[in-house]
This record gives structure tokens, C-alpha cells and sequence, in this order.
């Protein structure tokens, strides 16, 4: 397992990326170039990443949505996913991975549409079209679960799985994004355990924060930082280390190099209890 988060120093040049990675104690990286870095900048921050052994985890295609009501916005949400998802198999990242978009006002809002059967199937078509774009060899397209869109459990993930019908579609693994209910919020670890015994041959790369459940009615499931809520890190942990060596947990959603750095040492700290190894 390879542990990555932010990194909070100027991205000037790939010896500064590479610097700033090794002081914050990671091995596993985000792609840290957007969509309009030139061509001699994508292959000089991939080559750093290689001399220096860091794993390139994940491209994001984030902000971009596939299932647009829109048909103009959906094509330039599909074009832009695909142009992510080529950037990642130039520079051997592990997967490009978006969520899968929405049938709402923003690219990742709620909306009563995205539960439907026409949105299911509109997700297929646009994963489909990624993939099909690209025709990846070095990587893979992913979704990141969320709680209001597919894929939001093990069983509509791997529905999802059978129905693209890709080589090239793998899984990306945020668990606290498969917790949207008290009940839920009580097993997590049987939620991991359920979702690695079933996907985990297909993940790619994995996120690392907590949820905080209140006591706020009506129900109020908060984002915290790793250790402050109650995420059965043992068990995610333990699951993770009995997939590849190489696979990499990226804190997130944190702002400031202190809250990573306290994340990092939390993560580490149940790690070595739990007996899973972290390069």
C-alpha cells in the first residue's frame, strides 16, 4: 500500500513535485498538471514520478459531467473525460477517475433523476464512450461512489461493471462515500470488507478521509479528517494491504499541510496495529 495526499508547495517544476512528495512522506501522488499543461510538461512530470518511484494513483476528471441534461454540455463533458483518460495513459497513472456525473443542476448535485433506469443506462453509454475514445492500454476509467448517483453500493457497482463491459473499466474505492445512513454508518466494516471481497481484483486507487455521524437532527453524516469519526480504519486498512503492493490511499478534502500531516500519521499509526504495510 502507498500512501499520497496534497501537497501544498508551488508545482513549478517536476524536482519541486518530487521534493515536496518526499518531505510529506508519500509514495503515491496526484496527478498534479490540469488538462492544459503541454506536452513536454506532461512527459517531464511522468518521468520524475518514475525515477523517483512514486505512483502515479489517479488523473481526475473532476467537474465534468457525462449525464448533462444538456446535450452540448454532456458531449464536452464526455470530449474532456476522454482527454483526462488519455493524459493518464501517457503518464501510467493507475486510473482516471470522474464521478459519474448528474442529472441535477451541478455536476455532482443530488436529483431524483439520477436513480432511474434512463440514468443507469445513461452512465453505461457515457463510460462506453470514454473508454472507447481512448482505448487505454497503460490505464483504466473509474467512478468514484458517491451517495446520490451510481455507483453508491457494492451490488450497483458491479452491475455497472457487468453492463459497461469494458477491460479498460476498473473500480475506485472511497468507502466513506458508501455510508450514507446511520445503519450504514454502524457496519462500515462490513461495508469494506463486502466491497473488497467483491471489486477488489478491479481497484485501482482508493480515498482516505472519515465521517462523523451527530447528533443534529434530522441526520447529519459530516466529513472529518481521518481518526475523527468513525470509519473502521482497522478494518480498511487490513483489506487494502491484502490487494497489490502498489495500491494507493490518497487523503483528501483537508486544508491545510498540518491536517494532512496529523491524517498521514493517524493512517500509519492503525496501520502498524493492524499489521498492514505502507510503503
Amino acid at each position: 500500500m502507498r500512501l499520497g495526499g496534497n501537497l501544498f508547495e508551488p508545482c513549478t517544476t517536476p524536482e519541486a513535485w518530487v521534493a515536496d512528495a518526499r518531505r510529506s512522506g508519500y509514495t503515491a501522488v496526484y496527478w498534479p498538471l490540469d488538462a492544459k499543461a503541454g506536452d513536454d510538461a506532461v512527459r517531464s512530470f511522468a518521468e520524475a514520478a518514475r525515477r523517483a518511484d512514486l505512483v502515479i494513483a489517479e488523473v481526475g476528471a473532476w467537474a465534468n459531467n457525462p449525464i448533462d441534461p444538456d446535450a452540448s454540455r454532456r458531449e464536452a463533458a464526455i470530449a474532456a473525460c476522454s482527454e483526462r483518460l488519455a493524459t493518464a495513459d501517457r503518464v501510467g497513472a493507475r486510473c482516471c477517475v470522474n464521478v459519474a456525473g448528474s442529472r441535477g443542476p451541478s455536476w455532482c448535485s443530488p436529483h431524483a433523476d439520477n436513480f432511474s433506469r434512463q440514468t443507469f443506462d445513461l452512465i453505461v453509454q457515457s463510460v462506453r464512450r470514454i473508454i472507447d475514445a481512448v482505448r487505454p492500454s497503460r490505464t483504466f476509467y473509474s467512478l468514484e461512489c458517491m451517495e446520490w448517483v451510481p455507483p453508491y453500493t457494492t451490488e450497483n457497482y458491479l452491475d455497472l461493471v457487468r453492463a459497461v463491459d469494458r477491460k479498460a473499466f476498473a473500480v475506485h474505492f472511497d468507502p466513506v462515500n458508501l455510508i450514507w445512513s446511520p445503519e450504514r454508518y454502524y457496519r462500515s466494516g462490513e461495508i469494506i470488507r463486502e466491497f473488497v471481497a467483491r471489486l477488489g481484483p478491479l481497484i485501482r486507487s482508493c480515498h482516505a478521509k472519515d465521517l462523523l455521524l451527530t447528533d443534529e437532527l434530522t441526520v447529519h453524516l459530516k466529513e472529518v479528517r481521518p481518526g475523527l469519526g468513525g470509519l473502521d480504519y482497522r478494518t480498511y486498512l487490513r483489506e487494502l494491504a491484502s490487494l497489490d503492493a502498489d495500491m494507493p490511499l490518497l487523503l483528501e478534502h483537508m486544508t491545510t499541510a498540518q491536517e494532512f500531516a496529523e491524517a498521514a500519521a493517524y493512517v500509519r499509526s492503525v496501520a502498524r496495529e493492524a499489521g498492514a504495510a505502507i510503503d
